[in-house]
């Protein structure tokens, strides 16, 4: 089941930014989850996150009635992708989506590897093309390891499994300029990197999708 951030206002929003490794928090309204957090708001957490997908949706998120409308469009695109790919873990945050591949979703890399397999092959043309289907969106890409070796070494592998899971999307037909990378090599785990299943865990890439310029200025237009 999609996971989803529930958000009211400005002093839950800055609690919510010190747990949201932790916890993620159920939302049973989509207006809420589109509307409850204002620019103002959003940007105090992006900055309190800072440098995550989470908090980068959150940050950029629009609030009013214009996000609740984006967070409804998101709703529809984030089951497509459950359905796609049911390995993944999907989640609604603010009025974006964060889709997290690891060993359980079939877009998983082997040990000091970022080479794509034929699953997460297979995998990743199902995704693209639920972005074409919803190509009004911005999408940002996290590469991410395990501790184990050296720190800019990871850092480097981080970088390159994020570029090969965006030139394989664009291969598909989705259009470069909607995306951007991010490499976090060993810094940012799920998990404690203590056993070989949590090393692969951790082994993995992000992706956020958010409401480009096009979806907002509609999402305004509709709103008024």
């Amino acid at each position: 089941m999609i996971k989803k951030l529930k958000i009211y206002g400005l002093a839950v929003v800055v609690i919510l930014s010190l747990n949201l490794g932790c916890t993620a928090i159920q939302n049973s309204n989509k207006t809420q989850r589109g509307a409850g957090i204002g620019v103002a708001a959003g940007a105090l957490v992006g900055g309190l996150i800072g440098g995550n997908i989470g908090g980068a949706l959150i940050g950029a998120a629009i609030g009013g009635a214009a996000g609740g409308l984006i967070g409804n469009h998101m709703d529809k695109q984030a089951d497509k992708i459950e359905e796609a790919v049911p390995g993944a873990e999907v989640k609604r945050i603010g009025e974006g989506i964060q889709i997290i591949f690891d060993d359980k979703s079939g877009v998983n890399f082997a040990f000091d590897s970022a080479e794509l397999t034929a699953d997460a092959k297979k995998n990743l043309n199902a995704v693209a093309e639920i972005f074409i289907e919803f190509p009004d969106t911005e999408l940002m890409i996290e590469g991410h390891t395990d501790s184990v070796g050296d720190d800019n070494y990871n850092m480097k592998l981080s970088k390159r499994r994020a570029d090969a899971v965006v030139a394989y999307i664009k291969s598909q037909g989705v259009a470069g300029n909607r995306f951007k990378v991010e490499a976090f090599g060993e810094t940012r785990p799920r998990f404690p990197n203590d056993t070989k299943d949590n090393q692969a865990k951790n082994r993995r890439v992000e992706i956020g999708v958010a409401a480009n310029e096009q979806m907002i200025q509609d999402a305004k237009a509709q709103a008024e």
